[in-house]
């Protein structure tokens, strides 16, 4: 499994001494501290040096000017998964999105699938599950979307058994 997790990507040069905007696709915004490391996605090792969360902006060492700066502008930034684990802190019925791919979903015993990816829309997260083959032949869609909405449709998600339990979803395939 590809370790890394993509966390922000930087916009243009700000100002003289090397900020550049950041556009954090992130619910851990905390993780952009100072001495915090990020790899691009040319390989490029990124320490940051200094995080403005009001102005969205961020600095790194050995990018203090415009110039050098500018040479990061739209490259991704990525996390490991261990970073990630360690600096930022779940509450409760939270988790990391690594994490719930590739749980078995089930309703009343019945496996529905296994969640495929996550999607983020306005209002919700949604998992994409692959349909179950067993459903699949029953001429069921081979994949469908849950809400990810506890109470309403997530009943308890068991990450060591990678197991979520979910209500109301069967009828959201039958309808899919």
């Amino acid at each position: 499994m590809n370790n890394s997790i993509y966390v922000a990507k930087l916009g243009k040069a700000v100002g003289l001494q090397g900020h550049l905007r950041l556009f954090i696709d992130s619910d851990f915004p905390e993780q952009f501290k100072k001495g915090a490391v990020f790899t691009t996605n040319k390989k490029v090792l990124l320490k940051v040096l200094e995080y403005n969360p009001s102005r969205e902006l961020i600095r790194f060492e050995d990018y203090l000017d415009m110039d050098t700066a500018k040479k990061l502008t739209n490259s991704e930034l990525f996390t490991s998964i261990e970073n990630t684990k360690e600096s930022c802190k779940l509450k409760e019925n939270e988790h990391f999105w690594f994490d719930l791919i590739s749980c078995e979903i089930f309703e009343n015993d019945l496996k529905l699938g296994i969640v495929k990816d996550m999607h983020r829309f306005p209002l919700n997260d949604y998992l994409e599950v692959s349909t179950d083959i067993e459903l699949i032949n029953k001429n069921l869609p081979k994949t469908f979307l849950i809400p990810h909405i506890f109470d309403s449709f997530i009943e308890k998600i068991d990450i060591e058994q990678k197991k979520i339990f979910v209500k109301n979803s069967f009828e959201i395939l039958e309808n899919s």
